[in-house]
Order: C-alpha cells, then sequence, then structure tokens
C-alpha cells in the first residue's frame, strides 16, 4: 500500500469529495417508495466519513447507482440513500438533485465543517463513463481534495473515479486502503500454502485470474458452473450441465498449464432439473446420465477441498461451489464456508455471491476481509493495475 490516504493530508476546514460505492439493491412499495435492500456498501463507508468528520472537513458523498440508460431515472436516484445514510450515521445528509451544475455548485458553497452532501447519481450523465473531462473538472470545482473510498468501482476509469484525480490531489479512504492492502497481499507475498477456490458460472470470466494465481498460488480448487466446462474438455459426459463451449479450448490449456494445482471436483450432486425441487443424487464426476445436470459439489469433493484448506495459511475466494439458492444444492458452497472459517488462515472472499453465501453461512465474523469489490476484486488478482488506484497520489 504506496498510496495517501486520508490520515496523510490536511482536512481542517476542507471540502472532501469522496467517491463511495452506493450501488445498493433498492425495492419498490406502494407505502414506503424505494427502500434499500441491503445495506452493506453503505456501512463500509462509515469509517471514512466519520474520521473526515471528525478532522473537521465537510463532506461532499458521489455515487453511481444501477445502469441508468437515457439520463435522469428517478428508479435509479440516489436519494433514498441520503436519508438510510442520516439514520446510519446520526446526523442529517443533504441532497443535491444533480451531480455537476448549478444545483451542485450552491450545495456545496453552502456547506460547513461537520456536514454531509450526497449528490444525485453520478451515471445520470453519459460523460460519467466517458471519463470526460469537463464533467471530472466539473466535480473537482466542488472540493478542495479528493477521496476515493469506492473500491467496488476502482477498476473503472470513469470521470468520479479517475478524472476527477487529475484536478485535485487524490487520497484514499479506509475501505480502499484495507481492499489494497489484503487483495495486494495475497497476489504479491501470501503467506504460503496459498490457496485459490474459483466458482460460479463461466470459465471465461477469469481466465486471466485463473492464469495469474497458477503462477502464485499452491492450489486452485474448482466449483460450480464453470467446473462443467472443464468436465466437458476432458471428454467426461455432462448431459444437461450449464457448459461454456466457447470456452473448451482455453480450459484445455488451463488444464494443461495447471498440473496438479488445479484440482476439479471428484463427485457431484446432480438434478434432474433446474429447480429447488428438483430428483437429486450424488455421482462421480465423469458418470453423468442424461437428462440430468451438475448442481453442486459432492461430498467426497468437500471434504478434500476442506482438508486442502484447513492447511493453507492464506485462502482466497470468488464464487459459489452451486446453485447455493436452492437448499439441497447449498452443502458445497457452506461447506467450504465453513472449511474456511475454521481455517484459521488469513481469508478473503470477493465477489457478490460468494458474499451473500458467507452472510447466509452465518460465518461472516470469522472471514478476515470480506471484499466490497466483485469486478474490482477479480482484476486485482488477475495482477491488473486499477484506473481508480493507480490516479490517487503515491506516498
Amino acid at each position: 500500500m504506496n498510496k495517501k490516504t486520508i490520515r496523510d493530508i490536511e482536512l481542517q476546514g476542507k471540502h472532501a469529495l469522496v467517491r463511495v460505492d452506493f450501488n445498493v439493491p433498492l425495492s419498490s412499495s406502494a407505502t414506503a417508495g424505494l427502500t434499500i435492500g441491503d445495506d452493506t456498501r453503505i456501512r463500509a463507508a462509515l469509517p471514512t466519513l466519520e474520521y473526515l468528520l471528525g478532522q473537521g472537513a465537510a463532506i461532499i458523498l458521489c455515487s453511481h447507482l444501477g445502469r441508468p440508460k437515457d439520463g435522469p431515472d428517478a428508479k435509479y436516484s440516489l436519494k433514498p440513500v441520503a436519508g438510510h445514510l442520516s439514520m446510519l450515521i446520526g446526523r442529517p445528509v443533504a441532497f443535491a438533485e444533480d451531480c455537476i451544475g448549478p444545483l451542485a455548485e450552491k450545495a456545496a458553497q453552502a456547506l460547513q465543517p461537520g456536514e454531509i452532501l450526497l449528490l444525485e447519481n453520478t451515471r445520470f450523465h453519459p460523460e460519467e463513463e466517458k471519463n470526460d473531462p469537463g464533467m471530472a473538472k466539473q466535480l473537482a470545482a466542488l472540493a478542495d481534495i479528493f477521496v476515493n473510498d469506492a473500491f467496488g468501482s476502482a477498476h473503472r476509469a470513469h470521470a468520479s473515479t479517475e478524472g476527477v484525480a487529475k484536478f485535485l490531489p487524490a487520497v484514499a479512504g479506509f475501505l480502499m486502503e484495507k481492499e489494497i492492502q489484503y487483495l495486494g497481499a495475497a497476489v504479491a507475498a501470501p503467506a504460503k500454502p496459498f490457496v485459490a477456490i474459483l466458482g460460479g458460472a463461466k470459465i471465461s470470466d477469469k481466465i486471466g485470474v485463473i492464469n495469474n494465481l497458477l503462477t502464485r498460488a499452491d492450489t486452485i480448487l474448482i466449483g460450480g458452473g464453470m467446473a462443467n466446462t472443464f468436465f466437458k474438455a476432458q471428454g467426461y459426459p455432462v448431459a444437461d450441465s450449464l457448459v461454456e463451449n466457447a470456452a473448451l479450448g482455453t480450459a484445455r490449456e488451463l488444464l494443461a498449464k495447471g498440473g496438479t494445482h488445479l484440482r476439479l471436483p471428484v463427485d457431484v450432486v446432480i438434478g434432474d432439473k433446474f429447480e429447488a425441487a428438483a430428483a437429486h443424487k450424488v455421482m462421480p464426476s465423469g458418470t453423468i446420465p442424461a437428462g440430468w445436470r451438475i448442481l453442486d459439489i459432492g461430498p467426497e469433493t468437500i471434504a478434500g477441498y476442506a482438508r486442502v484448506i484447513e492447511a493453507a495459511k492464506t485462502v482466497v475466494w470468488n464464487g459459489p461451489m452451486g446453485v447455493f439458492e436452492f437448499p439441497e444444492f447449498a452443502k458445497g458452497t457452506f461447506g467450504v464456508a465453513k472449511a474456511i472459517a475454521e481455517s484459521g488462515a488469513v481469508s478473503i472472499i470477493g465477489g457478490g455471491e460468494s458474499v451473500a453465501a458467507i452472510q447466509q453461512s452465518g460465518l461472516a465474523d470469522k472471514i478476515t476481509h470480506i471484499s466490497t469489490g466483485g469486478g474490482a476484486s477479480l482484476e486485482m488478482l488477475e495482477g491488473l493495475t486499477l484506473p481508480g488506484v493507480a490516479a490517487l497520489q503515491d506516498k
């Protein structure tokens, strides 16, 4: 972690533009209107915000939410987040109906030390995703310093993540610092044995990650839908299982390169349909009958993976082992979660579904670090430079 943080700069009396990741799920009801579905990302920003307030700064928050297509869209407004943040932080949070222009400028100018302003969704302007210098300059004009605490968006070179750092002194918030420290250490200098666990549907999403980790990890444990593609690449029958046919060649290359470091399930749980109530049974990995599909790793695989995890000093996990939304096909994912929690290793979990699984398992407090960034954590594990991190000032 060679980037400056909010500890390294003078904050008293400053206006701090803070890029947060408040891209939270919103649910709508006739009585309550838009409400926050999961406030994990909002809570993750609180240590940074409380420190800035304690140092006498005025805080101007900016974030994106969702993927609005054609400008402002009420269902992607950050306004409900302002009220929720106010409740969490115990003080008023003002809201500006735009993130740049006269409304934002007037609200920012009126802001006093110890006060918080949340700007409207940055993606209501198409210039955001184009990393337009004009928009970045307008955002920068609202403040004296820029604090990036949005690790989940750090892999995007957008106006509010990378562009604004060209016009203001730019430093990391505490969440960004923590993400860089844990994920950076896992890639650069992990305590050994280092075990990576990769699941989810697609190999193509994780080619770079697997290639990078094969040079660093002692063992890579594979599960989820991506295991099916490896099985088919080996010539095993997979029947109706999810397979990424376009990645079969890549799977063969990774198997050849990985050798014994890349481990696949030895048994699987199969279902006769993709439903929670599907008939199910355990089968050896290479013997899937017609009309069935692989939906989880089997008990022998869970036990084998647990033994590998138990011996680890560093564990990184991204992607579930099966369709954990269905109870009968969740045993693999929750079994791996339990093994990680009991291992005593430095454990890092990233990716939305892995995070959801560890929280559902009730074991989140036993994990060293739960990453808030799915795509960003994958790119960091791939060894890529994240634009939002590169733009911060070096120590």
